[in-house]
């Protein structure tokens, strides 16, 4: 599958509609296009989503590795693969947009907000293409789209101002209806703020489709499989056999990798159920609670049943994860932004409150103290945290990991865990293993 990656030259600077324009200019060219974001977020991949019908491949180093990277990147379905980038092209100290290209070796087109500028355009896409070699990626800085762009004059005086070496790759003309909303931890999701279809079909016509497809190439590196996928998978395949994991999935719980899903449907019978919608919980052998907006659904939570039951089956060992909301739905209490206080499951000993600046923004390293549901003693798991809460724990509560890189939940420690319950404000990658993990955990 042939690849291309758009790459900002900072944050906001208008990456995520370039993409959504881009996939949209390629479907109407008559490809089957494959969605990716790199670094660790979940919302821009919710708009991929939203546009392509198909989910958003995550592609992150730090929570991957490279191998794990190229693996994700090949269980990909298309024509061809459009990556969105994280921040700025050369920014993160963990993982960059540079290193995602430069682990497949996937051309770079850059987006230049153009809005208040021609020769200069020219002039920063060419700076970011030479800085390359000042850094330790082999990048190909092969084209430039520019964002917020008019027509006529503005935009035949960026693209005769670009050296040879960069292709104008077209714009994204500045028209009412191309920004998304935002609110803490980052945009809306593509489910809630669309961009407008008619929208979008004008922003994709001004595109150089047609050049995008040229700039695009197979990544050379082949992906290998993981030991996860060769090993120990005796007796995996007996359907009479996998436990039935219940996974929260609604608007509170939304912040899941395809990568984790695909995994838990592999080794387990998934068993969807949606707390703040009133469901209940499932017959089930373990749960998993992923993150999202728990804080905007606090009183559908503390009214409906489904927290209650997993109180009880979490008192009775059955095995429950919880990361990031899914820490805060487990915690005794919830207090939300406008200082009102729910009722949660009270699983873990800490009571949660939504600060009005984020708490941590960070990849994170997590050292094992002892064996627990995500990994044994000793080991290390590599995940990403972004949240604005803050949990305050009791004295005697116990923390299941050491944190050598990140904020955790105290600053040194992560995981509270009670019974065979473990809250982390950390989000792991099927790729670490963290799953495998939990599952070994049920099956033993």
């Amino acid at each position: 599958m042939k690849g291309v990656v758009l790459a900002g030259t900072a944050s906001g600077v208008g990456k995520t509609v370039a993409a959504l324009a881009t996939l949209r200019a390629f479907e109407n060219a008559g490809q089957t296009v494959q969605p990716a974001k790199a670094g660790p977020d979940f919302i821009d991949p919710s708009h991929h989503a939203r546009v392509t019908g198909r989910p958003s491949r995550t592609l992150d180093p730090w929570l991957q590795g490279t191998d794990g990277l190229r693996r994700n990147y090949a269980r990909g379905d298309g024509d061809v693969c459009v990556i969105e980038g994280m921040m700025g092209l050369y920014d993160g100290s963990a993982a960059s947009t540079a290193g995602v290209a430069a682990a497949l070796d996937l051309p770079v087109v850059l987006v230049v907000d153009a809005s208040a500028g021609m020769e200069s355009v020219a002039a920063t896409a060419l700076g970011f293409a030479t800085y390359a070699d000042r850094t330790e990626h082999d990048l190909d800085v092969a084209g430039v789209i520019a964002q917020r762009a008019h027509g006529g004059r503005h935009e035949s005086g960026i693209r005769e101002a670009l050296p040879d070496s960069l292709d104008y790759c077209g714009r994204i003309p500045p028209r009412e209806g191309l920004e998304i909303p935002d609110r803490h931890l980052g945009l809306r999701m593509g489910e809630e703020a669309p961009i407008d279809e008619a929208v979008l079909d004008d922003a994709a016509e001004t595109l150089r489709t047609d050049r995008l497809l040229d700039i695009a190439r197979e990544p050379t590196a082949g992906a290998t499989e993981s030991p996860a996928e060769t090993g120990g998978r005796e007796g995996r395949d007996d359907r009479d056999d996998r436990p039935r994991i219940a996974v929260a999935d609604d608007a509170a719980f939304r912040f899941v990798y395809p990568a984790t899903r695909e995994r838990l449907r592999e080794r387990a019978t998934v068993v969807p159920f949606a707390p703040a919608a009133g469901d209940d919980l499932p017959p089930c052998d373990g749960v998993y609670l992923p993150g999202g907006y728990p804080e905007l659904h606090a009183e559908a939570l503390e009214d409906g049943p489904a927290l209650g039951s997993i109180a009880a089956a979490a008192a009775e060992g059955t095995p429950v994860l919880g990361e990031c909301g899914g820490l805060m739905a487990l915690a005794e209490t919830l207090t939300t932004a406008d200082g009102d206080t729910y009722e949660m499951a009270g699983a873990l000993p800490a009571s949660v409150e939504r600060r009005d600046r984020y708490q941590a923004l960070d990849h994170v390293e997590l050292r094992a103290r002892r064996d627990t549901l995500t990994a044994g003693s000793g080991d290390r798991l590599r995940g990403h945290e972004f949240h604005y809460s803050a949990a305050d724990v009791a004295s005697d509560a116990r923390f299941a990991f050491d944190v050598e890189r990140g904020t955790g939940i105290d600053g040194d420690r992560e995981g509270l865990t009670e019974h065979r319950t473990l809250g982390t404000y950390c989000h792991v990658h099927a790729e670490s293993g963290a799953f495998d993990a939990f599952l070994d955990g049920i099956r033993s």
